[in-house]
Parts: structure tokens; C-alpha cells; sequence
């Protein structure tokens, strides 16, 4: 073809379509959980902190998250914790205030009085001396008592139980004891709700399809997994290739239920951070205000071009250096947050719109 004639019919083309301003077409699938683990946001507001949004101009995390696309707020739930952050009442009243701002609910039960993790499940107090018998009715009241009165939308039964749950009934060692424990907090939520949606939660991927083998005979809806990288590789195009494994293999949703980036390898209080160096993270994402918007963009990509990928959670979103910045018993993430160290938001939180 003419090459004259070729500029002319591009030119032609890129005029009739607004030229090169047009954005692209809107994807044609989006994200339906768009979370955020604000777990601490009832404790922080003991302290008076005040927050900004991406404007500086002073408003409330919770208000700030809804504002910036965020449809739903991830809850730990600990059974009787030390103090009152993250037991029932706090829990029951936050999320109340979260579906009255319009936005969903997802309970994490750690079935423990502290945090449950892959290297730590601990049977809570009050179950210490309880036959199997009688912990599997706990765990079913337990459950039922939480869908009954809290009625989140989403709720996991248990936090990265990649090594089982209420250790050591429920060890991944002895499998027909954790099987049971699962099935009784799953028949805990469909004996109340027929609508909210139950997660199993894995953290990383390595082994995934293996770890969820074992529970075909189980009825729940997602599959949740946790992703950093520090922990769990930083090879995306194998994150990738294992979602999508997973979505065709068991054929159910799937979310990325905690992942987080460093903006700054800086602190914020004296407390050690967990993240403070370049090789503990991507190489192509630096720990910049960017390159932690770029990596949870990233995330978010993932998510789409996964055939069952349904939801994206930042875990640590609120996680700021709350108790002042000489503090030893605070953030060892604020330099994940999603807020910096004057407590504005940072430019990552706009992702979650569409």
C-alpha cells in the first residue's frame, strides 16, 4: 500500500475514534470482591489517629476505602482475645458499621484467641479441655453463632490452615480430624445462611492443587489464598499458571485473600518491620509509592486473566504506626500500608476502581 495513502487512512481512523486520548475498551470482566483486610481500624481509633485521603483532605479510613472502589472489608475474628480488638462485640458492631456504608462483609475465624497462621493454630482457652466430640459442637455453634448474629457475606473457616486448624486435634497430620472440624463450621454457616459464600484459605501456592485435593468432599464456594512474595516466590507467570490450574482442576472462585507491597523500606515507629530490604521483594517493582501501586495493579491483572478469579485483598491496608512513632509494640507494616507516614492515602488504594 501507498504509504501516503496509509498515514491518511490511519489518520482518517484514530480522528473518527477521538484519537489517541480514547482509552481502551472496558474489560469485560471485573473484579467482584474488591477488599481490604481493615482489621485494626476499631483499634486506631482509640488513639484519635487522623487520616487522609488521596486529597489530604482529613476523612476516615473506612470512608476513604468505600470512596477509592473498596466493596468489602476483611474482619479477624479471635475467639477471646486478651483485650477486646478482634473478639465478637468489636467484630459484630464493625461490621455493622461496614454494611451500613454499603459495603461487605468477610469474616476471618482463626478458631483461636490469637493469630492463626500456617505455624501456629492454638486452641482457644475455653476449648482446652474438650473432648474431639465436644470441639467439633463447638466448632458448629461457634460458626453459626457468628453467620447468625454478624451474617457477613464471605467467612473462611480458619486462616492459612495450611497445617490444619486447632492444633493439635486438627493437624494437617491427622486429616479425617481437620476434614471434620472444616465440615462442621461449613454446616455451622449452610444450617443459617444460604447465601453467604465459604473460603478455604491457603497461603502461597506451591502445593495448592495437592492441599485442596483433600477436600473435594466438602461443600464450600472459593478457594483463598494468600500471595507475598517474600514467602511465596516471586515468579508471577507460576502464580499465574497455578490459578489457573486450580480454577479448571476444582472449578471453583477464586480470590488472592492477602497479599501486601512495600511503598518505602523506611519506618514509621520503632517496631522491626517484616519487609526492609530490596531482595524480599520484585525486582521489577521497587518499593516505591509506584511500584507499590504497579504490583497491586499487577495482582489485580492476574486476578482478571484467571478463568475463576473473582477478588483481590489487601491485607495491612490500615496497618499505620498508630501508637506514635517511637513505639516497640506496634506497625511492623506501615511501610505496606496503604497510607504513608503523614497518614494520607497513598496512590495504590485507587486501584480497586473499576
Amino acid at each position: 500500500m501507498n504509504k501516503l495513502l496509509f498515514l491518511s487512512l490511519v489518520l482518517i481512523c484514530s480522528c473518527g475514534k477521538g484519537g489517541s486520548n480514547v482509552p481502551d475498551p472496558a474489560p469485560t470482566k471485573q473484579l467482584t470482591i474488591k477488599a481490604v483486610d481493615a482489621s485494626f481500624i476499631p483499634e486506631i481509633r482509640t488513639f484519635g489517629i487522623s487520616t487522609k485521603n488521596r486529597a489530604g483532605v482529613t476523612e476516615d479510613m473506612l470512608t476513604t476505602l468505600k470512596n477509592e472502589g473498596v466493596n468489602t472489608i476483611r474482619i479477624r475474628l479471635w475467639k477471646d482475645p486478651a483485650n477486646t480488638h478482634s473478639g465478637f462485640n468489636e467484630v459484630k458492631s464493625f461490621a455493622q458499621e461496614i454494611k451500613n456504608l454499603g459495603m461487605k462483609v468477610w469474616i476471618t475465624v482463626h478458631y483461636s484467641d490469637t493469630w492463626a497462621d500456617p505455624g501456629a493454630q492454638q486452641k482457644p482457652a475455653a476449648w482446652a479441655a474438650a473432648s474431639f466430640a465436644q470441639l467439633k459442637d463447638s466448632v458448629y455453634y461457634y460458626t453459626k453463632k457468628i453467620v447468625t448474629e454478624i451474617n457477613p457475606e464471605y467467612i473462611q473457616i480458619g486462616n492459612e490452615i495450611n497445617g490444619g486448624l486447632i492444633w493439635p486435634d486438627g493437624n494437617y497430620s491427622n486429616m479425617g480430624q481437620m476434614t471434620e472440624l472444616l465440615r462442621q463450621g461449613i454446616k455451622g454457616v449452610r444450617d443459617q445462611s444460604s447465601q453467604t459464600k465459604i473460603m478455604l484459605h491457603y497461603a502461597g501456592f506451591t502445593n495448592a492443587t495437592s492441599f485442596y485435593s483433600n477436600f473435594s468432599a466438602l461443600d464450600y464456594d472459593i478457594i483463598a489464598l494468600s500471595y507475598y512474595p517474600m514467602w511465596h516466590g516471586k515468579n508471577l507467570d507460576l502464580l499465574q499458571s497455578s490459578l489457573n490450574t486450580l480454577s479448571t482442576q476444582f472449578n471453583k472462585d477464586i480470590v488472592i485473600a492477602e497479599t501486601s507491597y512495600p511503598f518505602t523500606f523506611g519506618w514509621n515507629d520503632y517496631t522491626n518491620n517484616v519487609i526492609g530490604q530490596s531482595d524480599q521483594i520484585l525486582a521489577e517493582y521497587q518499593a516505591t509509592e509506584q511500584g507499590q501501586k504497579d504490583f497491586l495493579q499487577k495482582m489485580k491483572t492476574i486476578m482478571l486473566n484467571t478463568p475463576k478469579g473473582t477478588g483481590l485483598c489487601y491485607w495491612g491496608a490500615e496497618f499505620i504506626a498508630f501508637k506514635g512513632n517511637v513505639s516497640t509494640n506496634c506497625s511492623s507494616w506501615e511501610n505496606q500500608a496503604l497510607w504513608d507516614f503523614s497518614n494520607k492515602a497513598l496512590p495504590a488504594i485507587s486501584i480497586f476502581k473499576n
